[in-house]
């Protein structure tokens, strides 16, 4: 059967592309031992963290950029398909917990909707047009940031989304693992971070999607503690939902404050439980109502709050 000529273009777009490259030493990996297939795997997995170093001051500029139109009240919206889509949706559930985001705040689109999440929804990832849609649905403005991710950079999925993105005035970011990839062209922030090509060849939820993942952990996190998510390296802003971080945040309020047990209890009950709110309530001597205010005055910003309270 003769190959359609856009079938014959797209396998000679994919015959140049690091992520697909074929590697003959690898051949015979099928006939080694386990220890050393998982030597070799674990030693491919340890060059991924110097690939991501080599694209940090565009990470850096990407986030703060994406900081920016988060503080005037923008979302961060996550686009890819298959791996990449299921990464970004995984980084963006995760915002709520850890940072006390708002619903829609951090948003993760993968191609094929959420049926796609735990099974492959063929020709999903080849609908430009899908991403437009799952865009304006959100009704997407000019404060948003959009992260397209593809390891090979060049979905249609992450590519239109990021088009699209452009032509509405929001911010854009390519997340790829191929250098000059067309994601890269499209999007204000190219983030090209080269892995290589992977221990089983092709398959990009190896070394490719642990890079991605790497990234993504940077923007959503060094993007909240710029917003005054944290303070120090400490999570002020979880929503305790459960007993484990219930727990957790009376630990954070002790190790924020020095206070003993009593004094934490008292301070979460007199702050409403809010972490940040207990701990001004502790290190400034505020009730529960003043550390509040000054919390909305100062944007949610702990240290800021702290400052203004010293200045009452």
């Amino acid at each position: 059967m003769t190959p359609t000529p856009a079938l014959a273009a797209l396998r000679a777009q994919l015959a140049t592309l690091t992520t697909e490259a074929f590697r003959p030493e690898l051949a015979d990996i099928d006939r080694l031992p386990t220890l050393d297939v998982a030597r070799l795997m674990n030693a491919d997995d340890a060059t991924v963290a110097g690939a991501v170093a080599g694209q940090l001051p565009r990470i850096a500029a990407a986030i703060d950029a994406v900081a920016e139109r988060m503080a005037r009240g923008g979302r961060l919206v996550y686009a890819g398909a298959g791996t990449a889509g299921r990464l970004g949706v995984l980084d963006a559930s995760e915002c709520p917990p850890t940072f006390a985001t708002s619903p829609g705040q951090v948003v993760g689109l993968v191609a094929g909707g959420p049926d796609a999440l735990v099974n492959a929804v063929e020709g999903a990832e080849d609908r430009a047009e899908a991403a437009v849609a799952d865009l304006a649905a959100l009704g997407l403005t000019a404060d948003d940031s959009v992260v397209g991710v593809s390891a090979s950079g060049r979905t249609p999925y992450a590519v239109g989304a990021v088009e699209h993105a452009r032509r509405t005035g929001a911010l854009t970011v390519g997340l790829s693992c191929n250098a000059g990839s067309a994601l890269g062209a499209a999007a204000e922030h190219p983030v090209e971070v080269v892995v290589g090509p992977e221990l089983i060849t092709g398959s990009t939820r190896l070394k490719a999607g642990t890079a991605q993942k790497l990234v993504l952990n940077m923007i959503s996190t060094i993007t909240m503690i710029r917003l005054g998510k944290t303070y120090g390296n400490l999570m002020v802003d979880l929503r305790a939902s459960n007993d484990k971080l219930r727990a957790r945040s009376r630990r954070i309020v002790a190790q924020a404050t020095g206070a003993g047990e009593a004094e934490v209890e008292a301070a979460l009950e007199e702050a409403d439980g809010e972490v940040k709110a207990a701990i001004l309530v502790l290190l400034s001597g505020v009730d529960g109502a003043t550390a509040g205010r000054l919390l909305t005055d100062t944007g949610g910003r702990l240290r800021a709050a702290l400052e203004a309270a010293r200045g009452d």
